[in-house]
């Protein structure tokens, strides 16, 4: 089995299928809905895949875009901000994942 098939064959067991599709297939999930939209702890927010802190949470914005905002990431170089055209919104891609 190839090194791509086996880390999808591994994502696969350990997230939820949601999880599976936001991080992997550029998927979303609905607007209002998870579980860190209302979230007001203190803290930093960690990749679900990889466990790398992306956000502190006193970056956190209110957007009303129904997902959670933020306005700066803990570190440039781990991260690859892209526009999605689709419907102009900014989404993060990380680069260690980027092939898979």
């Amino acid at each position: 089995m190839s090194d791509t098939k086996d880390k999808k064959s591994e994502l696969k067991k350990r997230l939820t299928p949601l999880q599976y599709h936001v991080t992997q297939e550029k998927g979303t999930e609905r607007a209002y809905s998870g579980k860190f939209y209302k979230c007001t702890d203190a803290g930093t927010y960690s990749c679900v895949v990889c466990d790398i802190p992306l956000f502190n949470s006193d970056t956190k914005f209110e957007s009303h875009c129904g997902w959670p905002a933020f306005n700066d990431v803990l570190d440039q170089g781990k991260v690859k901000l892209t526009k999605d055209t689709s419907n102009g919104k900014r989404y993060i891609l990380f680069f260690l994942f980027e092939a898979i």
